[in-house]
């Protein structure tokens, strides 16, 4: 079988049911990578039929964007490129971000423009996840963005289902980008549900779990230099979350027969029907070929699917990653 492609939520864009993601490839939260192995990725991933390529301002502060750019130089029309803005100048103390004013928003996504060496972007995604004061210049600075040109569709990255009901209250908001996987199935409750009935194309994050599906780590794994998930090991309930975590992946190994375990919860994120993508981070070829796979595959079956409820029920798995 080859990859499989699906329309995004209310946009014309047909993309990859396996997409890139390049959060890693910023070099700055995920340990050392190597950019001549990024670049390598994606040059394999595009011959294997991979257009969806999401990233963000703040991944490596410019250089996942930047990055990108360089690999799309002199073939901009193979790609399908999702980025963020939201993150970068916010103030905790305040609880906003920077973009106070329709025209400060405007202006970061020129950034984003030129980081990305592009007169547009496919999709433009807040990455704000709870109710910014903000919100609306978000939404208004998009929409002009749009209508120029610039933009061809926009969404928001969030769990919150009352700022993404907010965040799409005059219909305009095309994607929504999500933690979800057989470890974390909050999304099903309410999330998915309003995504289907309001044609809103969903980007799946996080569906490995932060490789935790991969079901490479153990009690003893440790982190490097550099990499965000050390953390896990310095906080105690983390740890806890963790090691529970361990022990539902020994559930859920067996069911991996004709595929890895990473792949398998690959598979689990693409059976749902609100879901368009789910993008793992990729750092190199090997690890491009293994997730790219997972597409190729046939879908999950009802009795692997029906396993899965058994071991985390459905809607179930705990709210957020220990990051």
């Amino acid at each position: 079988m080859s990859l499989k492609y699906r329309v995004l939520g209310k946009s014309d864009l047909k993309i990859s049911e396996i997409g890139f993601g390049l959060w890693a490839a910023g070099g700055d939260q995920w340990g050392a990578t190597n950019d001549k192995e990024i670049f390598d990725a994606i040059d394999f991933a595009l011959d294997k039929g991979v257009n969806f390529y999401d990233t963000a301002d703040v991944y490596g502060w410019d250089h996942s964007e930047e990055l990108l750019a360089k690999a799309m130089k002199g073939r901009r029309d193979k790609f399908v490129v999702a980025t963020k803005i939201g993150w970068r100048d916010f103030d905790g103390d305040a609880g906003q971000s920077a973009y106070t004013s329709v025209e400060k928003l405007i202006a970061g996504v020129e950034t984003n423009l030129r980081r990305l060496d592009t007169d547009y972007i496919d999709v433009i995604q807040s990455h704000i996840d709870f109710r910014d004061p903000t919100m609306e210049n978000f939404v208004e600075g998009f929409q002009r963005l749009q209508k120029d040109g610039k933009v061809r569709a926009y969404g928001v990255s969030t769990s919150d289902f009352e700022y993404l009901k907010a965040f799409n209250q005059d219909g305009g908001c095309a994607t929504l980008q999500i933690d979800y996987s057989i470890l974390n199935r909050t999304a099903e409750n309410e999330i998915l549900p309003y995504c289907q009935e309001n044609n809103i194309g969903v980007i799946v994050r996080g569906g490995l779990a932060m490789g935790i599906l991969a079901g490479k780590f153990n009690a003893d794994t440790r982190f490097g230099e550099g990499d965000f998930r050390a953390r896990w090991h310095e906080n105690e309930d983390e740890y806890q979350v963790f090691l529970n975590d361990l022990k539902l992946v020994e559930e859920l190994r067996p069911l991996a027969k004709e595929q890895t375990l990473a792949q398998l919860a690959l598979q689990f994120t693409l059976a749902h029907p609100a879901v368009t993508t789910v993008i793992p981070g990729i750092k190199n070829v090997k690890q491009a070929d293994a997730n790219i796979a997972a597409g190729e595959l046939p879908p999950l079956d009802d009795d692997v699917l029906a396993a899965i409820n058994a071991i985390v029920p459905q809607g179930g798995g705990r709210k957020i990653w220990p990051a």
